[in-house]
């Protein structure tokens, strides 16, 4: 691990972790393989055996992509990606877009930037080969980084007329409509065609403000269209994915050893702190983050959430994850890695034997159960079949297996930039699916009553045949069963 890290978390003094946390974590990382190594074979040397425990795709086999060179979707993306949106709204005989929603704004110009009450939009015409941004000062230097054509700034939220502080007009002036400011700005931009297409609606008060400034004007909601978009994934995603994914499982790994070798003496907080001080330390090295340069190494991280014992008998808990690691009891390893905005979660359900080295029965059924659920999901998760009807399978198998009593959600979600992605693995839901539509997989039982629950969760990609794992943490009893 980095020398200074190591400094700064000594001087630091981690109560809640104890002493000697530092030496903990060196130890379980002295035992991991180098990262190149995990691209061909594993070291020899390396003394820990969860990474060596990690699958390999076998010949034939329809699995993740190659992970991606890349720490971000490509300029040239976004331009492709801006072209097929506007084919789109052609068909729609609609010649310009305005987006409001971040991640609409992001997906299509690459233009990260962090949400609050300011408001931001992109607006292009048919024939404009650069986007008009919408933006607060706070943001001047990041929106021009990436694809910049022009724009209108205002100083903030709230703004007043003719204040801009920044160069040196300090004015208590009238407060402007933010929206109507920016309906005049895309009016001078200029605006093909009578239709403006629009990622949402209009509350009634902005259309009264719309009709006012561009009268005559049509707005049309093809918010439905960035959706779909958004959930058929690209191979260029897919890979960025894949790539998120090799530092997860490097990060399973991890914490599985960590468990192994520190057994009944940490608690679950302490496996996530030193999981992601770990992973976290291993990523930003091998991202060019160019000495903190804006618009490299966006939205990459690996957050892990570990919990152990009756936690894990909550789907959401209300209470924190500080609890020691004991025997007889359930655990899980959890969390969210991305790179570049892309990748999701990546879940591992384990039992931890009692004194006798045995595994309680009642756990056992559950945790059985629930990892055969994954399996179904990816054998069912085919183009052409419906969202409905793999959770309908699903529930079916539950209901039959006798663990109705201990079924609190469906099945699954789609998986997107937000996490949380429509179409859902729902009763509800006839969505029809599509190949590179992915999905969490989480086909979770709990049993609050003996403080024990089991939700796994990765990201399956919608196959031909069959969906497929991003992650290749093993799902197996030898990975998930423990003794301490």
């Amino acid at each position: 691990m980095n020398l200074r890290r190591r400094q700064l978390f000594a001087k630091s003094g981690f109560g809640l972790l104890g002493a000697g946390f530092m030496s903990r974590v060196d130890r379980v990382a002295a035992m991991q393989p180098s990262p190149t190594s995990l691209t061909a074979r594993v070291k020899k040397e390396a003394s820990g055996n969860s990474a060596k425990m990690l699958l390999r795709l076998t010949p034939g086999e329809e699995g993740p992509p190659e992970p991606a060179k890349f720490d971000r979707l490509p300029l040239e993306w976004n331009k492709q990606t801006v072209r097929r949106f506007k084919q789109k709204l052609a068909e729609r005989g609609v010649e310009a877009f305005l987006v409001r929603d971040p991640l609409n704004i992001i997906y299509l110009t690459g233009y990260w930037h962090t949400k609050t009450e300011r408001p931001q939009a992109t607006f292009m015409n048919r024939d404009d080969m650069d986007p008009w941004f919408f933006y607060p000062a706070l943001d001047r230097d990041l929106v021009r980084g990436w694809w910049f054509g022009n724009g209108l700034m205002y100083f903030d939220f709230l703004h007043a007329e003719g204040a801009f502080p920044n160069e040196g007009k300090v004015v208590q002036g009238k407060t402007v409509d933010l929206f109507k400011l920016m309906l005049e700005g895309i009016k001078k931009r200029g605006i093909q065609g009578k239709k403006i297409g629009l990622d949402g609606e209009l509350y009634p008060s902005e259309s009264a403000k719309a009709t006012e400034v561009l009268p005559g004007m049509e707005w049309v909601n093809v918010g439905d269209l960035l959706l779909d978009m958004r959930i058929v994934k690209t191979p260029e995603e897919l890979a960025l994915w894949r790539r998120a994914y090799t530092y997860f499982d490097r990060a399973h790994a991890f914490a599985r050893d960590y468990i192994l070798t520190h057994g009944t003496d940490i608690t679950d907080y302490e496996v996530k702190m030193a999981t992601e001080l770990w992973i976290n330390d291993q990523l930003y090295s091998e991202l060019n983050l160019a000495n903190g340069a804006p618009d490299h190494g966006v939205k990459s991280g690996v957050e892990l959430g570990v919990r152990a014992g009756p936690v894990t008998a909550y789907p959401h808990p209300n209470q924190p994850y500080y609890n020691r690691i004991g025997r007889n009891m359930a655990l899980q390893i959890s969390g969210a890695a991305q790179i570049g905005g892309c990748g999701h979660e990546n879940y591992r359900m384990f039992i931890i034997a009692d004194a006798a080295g045995q595994f309680d029965p009642h756990m056992r059924k559950l945790w059985e159960v629930s990892q055969r659920c994954c399996d179904m999901q990816v054998e069912l998760q085919v183009e052409g079949a419906t969202c409905s009807s793999l959770a309908y399978k699903i529930h079916q198998y539950q209901v039959e297996q006798g663990v109705q009593k201990y079924i609190y959600h469906r099945p699954a979600h789609g998986a997107g930039m937000e996490g949380h992605q429509a179409p859902y693995l729902a009763l509800g839901d006839y969505t029809v699916l599509q190949r590179n539509m992915c999905f969490s997989e989480e086909p979770g039982l709990f049993d609050p009553e003996h403080g024990c629950g089991f939700n796994w969760s990765d990201t399956v990609v919608t196959g031909v045949k069959s969906g497929y794992r991003m992650s290749r943490v093993p799902y197996s009893k030898e990975w998930c069963w423990i003794k301490l």
